[in-house]
């Protein structure tokens, strides 16, 4: 089991699938976040920080990021994110 978030370069077939998923956006802001469920979103635009346990992780435009179930963190979003995401 994964404890900490992952970033990669989508497929295209991952792209077309993410793009079927629930859409979320939000403004630049700083707030505290807990996963009770895995996450995987694909970024669309934006420019975002997680940091977690003096751990970080950064993504943007064209990531696919997973976020584990049990993940308490602080999301930095530096330019407003818009993403499709999935519950898994």
């Amino acid at each position: 089991m994964t404890t900490e978030p992952t970033k990669k370069k989508p497929t295209p077939k991952e792209i077309e699938e993410a793009k079927k998923w629930s859409m979320w956006e939000k403004e630049e802001s700083v707030f505290d976040w807990y996963y009770d469920e895995e996450e995987t979103f694909y970024v669309l635009e934006g420019d975002v920080t997680v940091t977690w346990d003096g751990e970080q992780i950064s993504f943007g435009v064209g990531d696919l990021v997973t976020f584990p179930k049990g993940l308490k963190c602080t999301w930095h979003i530096k330019k407003k994110i818009r993403k499709h995401y999935t519950f898994n």
